[in-house]
């Protein structure tokens, strides 16, 4: 328990890292849906569109090094070797790609039809974000979460004061006479949401140089083969959970007639930040939860420990999911401001839902990472991805982004079933199937109770909430109380 108690801890100022920041970048969210702010609803659109490739790129960028680092930090004796080993192979692949698409830039405009003048920004970001992925790693591995926590804080600080100042403010310094006059351009929204993306990501870098002067830059070829070897099967999967998480508003793009594509993607993407408190609880466990399985693969049964973590995933996600729905009309108003776009509000509990498959999934995950086979991770998510790319291809000229929100939560509740079916037979872990599932069936069946036949009835939708806490309070009190008491040894 005390082990558990260190993870929860270590989730909690993960969650303060990932959740308030992305709590704050709600402010985005209204700010760039408030009438006037972007020229329209498409031009949202586009935003989503360019910010989707970023999932993509980073991925690719990072090529599964990330959690090869934190496999061989604790395989290894000699840290400091696997720390320079992964820090030299991302420096020298970074700058590398960002000189070939550099040279490609207008090939790669037209391919994903995306103007060159954004492009050209686009792989600044890019660059400046892969060069702190170890330094953040390192953090992890090292169970430095304040420090990560601050930073990443700060980051997102960064950037949402230029997002206001340029899309708010400078307008109305400018009409003043202020000195600002040169940095105002009209009907420049997107590029300088980019531009502060940009700014808070090289700051971010600056702060983060420190790592660099630390590191011995001692290159072993040998040990960056076995990580690859260990990292390749991570970036395909990689690669395919992108697809899964961002390629449907690509594809709206390419599948919708042009003159609608841009209109939809702005109301699905809109509707998409509603479900984003799954999002970041998922997140947040995520990152606490992957340094924690390496570190303990080694220790007395750790298989027990993996068991409750998934449980207590699955009861705070089933608290989640279900007070979202509840709330789901006032969230809606907090988040995003203009009207026209909750007409895709149909979409938040598939996605709500197909988030905390996902979340459930990462828990699963643990098997093939402990393994050493990863490469059932890349068959897991190439699965998905197919799923993904098969129902959008077929239902987004019938429904538009209603079949994109479908093939979300088709593509990672078959991602989460595959990764307990393989993972029962490779590592098997006592994980207490009747509890899970009736956490999880309550609320989702709840949820949707509330939402399409109890919609704004605040009565019954708090009843609900009130009732499903009730019983996992009254079912969990002595869990509840050995993670309150210190007295519990490992």
């Amino acid at each position: 328990m005390g082990a558990l108690k260190n993870l929860f801890k270590q989730t909690f100022i993960y969650g303060l890292a990932t959740v308030l920041p992305r709590m704050l970048s709600f402010l985005l969210v209204p700010l760039y849906t408030t009438k006037g702010v972007l020229a329209s609803v498409a031009e949202y659109g586009e935003v989503s569109v360019i910010f989707s490739y970023f999932v993509l790129f980073n991925v690719i960028l990072a090529y599964g090094m990330e959690t090869a680092f934190f496999r061989f930090f604790n395989k290894e004796d000699d840290k400091n070797k696997v720390t320079s080993t992964v820090s030299i192979s991302l420096i020298v692949t970074s700058f590398f790609f960002f000189l070939i698409v550099f040279i490609f830039k207008d090939f790669i405009a037209e391919l994903v039809e995306i103007k060159v003048k954004y492009i050209k920004i686009v792989f600044w970001i890019l660059l400046l974000d892969a060069l702190v992925i170890m330094p953040f790693a390192w953090l992890r591995a090292n169970e430095q979460p304040m420090k990560y926590a601050i930073i990443k804080f700060f980051n997102v600080s960064v950037n949402i004061g230029l997002n206001l100042f340029f899309l708010l403010a400078l307008k109305n310094l400018v009409e003043k006479g202020v000195i600002f006059d040169k940095l105002y351009i009209p009907n420049f929204g997107v590029s300088y949401i980019l531009i502060a993306n940009v700014i808070a990501s090289g700051i971010t870098l600056l702060i983060m140089l420190p790592f660099y002067a630390r590191i011995s830059y001692k290159f072993d070829a040998s040990l960056w083969k076995t990580m690859m070897k260990y990292a390749f099967p991570v970036l395909v999967a990689g690669v395919a959970f992108s697809i899964n998480e961002t390629f449907d508003r690509i594809l709206l793009n390419h599948l919708l007639p042009a003159d609608v594509a841009k209109t939809q993607i702005g109301l699905y993407s809109a509707c998409y930040k509603i479900a984003l408190f799954m999002t970041l609880f998922a997140t947040a466990y995520r990152l606490g939860i992957e340094p924690f399985f390496f570190s303990h693969a080694k220790a007395k049964n750790p298989q027990k420990n993996y068991a409750l973590i998934l449980e207590f995933f699955v009861i705070c996600g089933s608290i989640i999911l279900l007070g979202a729905i509840v709330f789901v009309d006032t969230l809606k108003v907090i988040i995003v401001r203009g009207q026209g776009y909750w007409e895709a509000m149909w979409i938040v509990p598939l996605i709500l839902i197909a988030n905390f498959c996902l979340g459930i999934y990462h828990n699963l995950s643990v098997w093939y990472k402990i393994t050493d086979r990863t490469k059932f991770g890349a068959y897991i998510s190439i699965i998905g991805a197919l799923i993904t790319l098969a129902l959008n291809f077929w239902l987004i000229p019938i429904i538009g982004y209603k079949g994109s929100a479908i093939a979300t939560l088709a593509a990672y509740a078959t991602m989460m079933c595959l990764s307990y079916y393989f993972g029962r037979k490779y590592y098997p872990i006592p994980y207490n199937l009747k509890k899970i599932g009736l956490y999880m069936g309550s609320s989702i069946g709840l949820s949707l109770l509330s939402f399409y036949e109890f919609r704004g009835d605040y009565v019954i939708g708090v009843s609900m909430l009130i009732v499903f806490l009730g019983v996992v309070f009254y079912s969990e009190q002595k869990f509840i109380k050995q993670l309150l008491t210190r007295k519990h040894a490992n």
